[in-house]
């Protein structure tokens, strides 16, 4: 596309929309990777794209056989757009702080089965909050623990809860709890019925489900050598794959405690395999001011009784 003679005019929401598909699909790599993220089709987000770039009058990536990269042009525009958002961003949340009255947005991410595990008092947080907040409007949402990384760090989400699984700059970092993970059966799978020397032996030959990500050493240690035949981020997904018999995973014991009392799972080699994970809330190292973040943040360290200061052990 030329550019000669070429005005761009107003620029509004539709475009700031655009440039939001826009930067994502980078930001993943791909127009496929974005579908997850974006929680829409590859055909719209190509139709995004498409109109983003007629609007500019510009090329800004190339996609077919060989993958998905950026022209030169779009290189420049995607960093104009972290640019944008970031502004944006800052304007909102300056203007919600010059409110005499706490008002605005407060979005948090959340993982999976973590906002009704009794140990994240996640409904007291939201309480406390409120009774102090009342005016600022609660945005949830549940994700991937890189998901949820990737939209505090582009300011898309302003609170996380997520296990710990890698420290990453740019994040600051609140330990809640952690849970003791064990690799559970169906009490029809072969380990159920053996030995626990016979369970030690024997744990690593048979399939087992995993969460498909790159665990911090104290996970891989444990995982590394197992047959890792079937990816279940989600535990429930996982838990499913477990009850069907032919698979082995890690849960965590407090999750998986209500089906262990019903009889459908049994731990095995408890003291051969193992891991302690963290449950960790995560918010964006920045000097920018956000006062719904900065409240719920200090809340969090008062109904745990955690210092100020207090860092966490990872």
């Amino acid at each position: 596309m030329s550019a000669k003679n070429y005005s761009l005019g107003q620029v509004g929401d539709y475009e700031i929309k655009q440039l939001k598909v826009f930067k994502t699909v980078v930001d993943c790599g791909g127009f496929s990777a974005a579908e997850t993220a974006l929680n829409i089709g590859r055909s719209t987000i190509s139709l995004h794209i498409s109109n983003l770039e007629s609007r500019l009058n510009l090329v800004l990536c190339k996609r077919g056989r060989g993958g998905f990269s950026l022209t030169e042009e779009g290189e420049i525009i995607y960093r104009m757009t972290e640019n944008l958002l970031e502004s944006l961003d800052r304007f909102r949340t300056t203007v919600n702080n010059l409110n005499a009255s706490l008002t605005g947005q407060l979005r948090i991410a959340l993982s999976d089965n973590v906002s009704l595990d009794p140990r994240c008092r996640f409904p007291e947080l939201i309480r406390c909050f409120s009774e102090t907040a009342p005016e600022v409007s609660i945005m949830t949402n549940v994700s991937s623990m890189a998901n949820i990384e990737r939209t505090i760090l582009n300011d898309e989400a302003d609170v996380g809860f997520i296990p710990y699984h890698r420290k990453l700059e740019g994040l600051d970092y609140i330990h809640l709890y952690s849970d003791a993970c064990y690799v559970y059966v169906a009490p029809s799978h072969p380990l159920a019925s053996m030995s626990k020397s016979e369970q030690a032996a024997k744990v690593d030959s048979f399939p087992a489900s995993h969460a498909g990500l790159k665990p911090h050493e104290g996970v891989s240690e444990q995982i590394s050598n197992m047959n890792l035949s079937a990816i279940s981020y989600f535990y429930d997904s996982r838990l499913a794959l477990i009850l069907s018999g032919r698979y082995i995973g890690f849960l965590p014991e407090n999750y998986a405690q209500k089906w262990v009392e019903a009889g459908e799972i049994v731990p095995v080699a408890r003291d051969f395999r193992s891991y302690h994970l963290g449950m960790a809330v995560i918010y964006k190292k920045t000097a920018q001011p956000n006062k719904p973040r900065e409240l719920f943040v200090r809340t969090i360290r008062q109904v745990f009784g955690l210092d100020e200061g207090a860092a966490a052990p990872y």
